[in-house]
């Protein structure tokens, strides 16, 4: 522990500001006589500057047990503006909890910060309503912006586009609207781009593209629409993209190809359209999850989205997607769910027993009426596959015809049938005849002799 004493100034600014968050009863010089000494507060952080203790974060709300809560009546007083000069960090955590006393982010004085905040966050406050404040845009020196569960609505300001520094910019589950900022494609140091779980519209700006820094963007949970942007390929070293339940359309975007780094890519529940076709999936080396569910796709799934080596979640389902399934896709290395119901697939699932028996439920291909799974017929000892892909019918059984120079012999042929089984014959002229068990072969012979006068 660092002996220094703290600026009276300073220590008057925080017991102000600290009040007028938790209530006047709080009573700072009787509790906490040393703030940043030896009688800490919990939630402030303190640093020194020219031999003197100076607060550099402060966070309010209950993150630990003895953590500061907030009053109903909640103040941002003047000293947090005018009288903090070292403060970096500013975060409420389920402050303004309130919904039936609701507080507003105050919209003046926020330029005196512009010198020192590097953080400011706003998590969980149900009760915190209103707009972002215009002068948000002059903390140029914030590197981290994160609006969380909150109340907050109305359009997203602009020159937020101008914070250079920004690396993290978390705006989700609040009611902003309206469009994205083509000012957001200037924040070349962002990281981390959450947007998710709000009512913003209209179109991707192309200007996103030059995020090239970005790791994480998530716009999920909107109203967005329009063809995906040709100028995504810009997002060299992104790892996560999010776009699901939204109203993208246009077909899957060529440019994702180049999207070199990414490991999982999510665009469920989009009119997308379009063909998996369109891409050479063999590209995105990296990719350990792919969501393209409820996308309108059409035709194949081509045998290259086999080549996607490290994939472990892969969901196709609730598409138009037709043809055969290649039996590739059950060799993939970490594959530990797909799905593949919901579509047009046709033919013999060709997978093997041990396949479905390791994936079980996570194996998906119910709802595709013409698909059906192979039984081993080759193995007519072997009793009834333990595991098979459920919502899939077996495959009919087929009659192996005997050839000229077989050795095989009709007591061998006749063992593969069931003897409970039925077989109906056509005859001329009258009605079917129905034949049970090994007789259907006798009646076979004298049906084929007949036949030949």
């Amino acid at each position: 522990m660092v002996i220094a004493p703290m600026e009276k100034t300073e220590q008057e600014a925080l017991y102000s500001v600290i009040q007028g968050f938790v209530g006047n009863w709080w009573n700072g010089s009787d509790l906490y006589p040393d703030p940043c000494g030896w009688t800490p507060i919990q939630g402030v952080s303190c640093d020194i500057f020219d031999g003197l203790w100076y607060v550099t974060a402060l966070n309010i709300g209950p993150v630990h047990e003895n953590s500061l809560g907030c009053t109903k009546d909640v103040e941002f007083r003047s000293p947090l503006f005018e009288q903090l000069k070292h403060l970096k960090a500013l975060s409420f955590f389920n402050c303004f909890s309130r919904q039936n006393h609701p507080v507003t982010i105050p919209s003046r004085s926020w330029e005196a910060l512009s010198h020192s905040l590097e953080s400011l966050e706003f998590r969980l406050n149900p009760g915190l309503v209103g707009e972002i404040p215009a002068n948000f845009g002059s903390l140029v020196k914030l590197q981290s912006l994160v609006l969380l569960e909150n109340g907050l609505e109305g359009q997203l300001p602009a020159n937020i586009g101008n914070l250079a520094e920004l690396q993290r910019l978390v705006l989700a589950e609040n009611r902003f609207s309206g469009h994205i900022p083509r000012s957001f494609g200037g924040l070349s140091k962002l990281l981390i781009f959450d947007l998710s779980r709000n009512l913003l519209s209209g179109p991707l700006p192309p200007t996103l593209g030059r995020l090239t820094s970005l790791l994480k963007l998530d716009l999920s949970n909107n109203l967005l629409e329009g063809k995906l942007p040709n100028e995504i390929s810009g997002l060299k070293v992104l790892t996560l993209l999010d776009l699901r339940n939204n109203k993208f359309s246009g077909g899957l975007t060529k440019s994702f190809e180049e999207l070199f780094s990414l490991q999982q890519m999510v665009l469920a529940n989009n009119p997308i359209g379009g063909d998996l076709m369109r891409l050479e999936w063999k590209k995105l080396k990296q990719l350990e999850m792919l969501d393209l569910s409820n996308t309108g796709l059409t035709g194949e799934i081509p045998e290259s989205v086999s080549e996607l080596k490290r994939v472990r979640f892969l969901d196709l389902s609730d598409n138009n997607l037709s043809g055969n399934l290649s039996p590739m896709l059950a060799a993939l290395p970490c594959v530990g769910a797909l799905y593949l119901n919901g579509n047009n697939l046709t033919g013999e699932l060709k997978f093997s027993e041990s396949f479905y028996g390791k994936m079980g439920s996570r194996f998906g291909a119910w709802d595709n009426p013409n698909l059906c799974y192979s039984i081993g017929l080759s193995q007519p000892s072997t009793p009834t596959p333990r595991h098979v892909p459920f919502g899939v019918k077996p495959c009919p059984q087929r009659l192996k015809l005997l050839q000229p120079n077989s050795n095989d012999n009709l007591a061998d042929a006749n063992a593969n049938i069931d003897q409970n089984s039925y077989m109906t014959m056509p005859t001329f002229g009258s009605p079917a005849i129905v034949v049970k068990g090994h007789s259907w072969f006798t009646f076979l012979g004298i049906f084929l002799m007949f036949s030949l006068i």
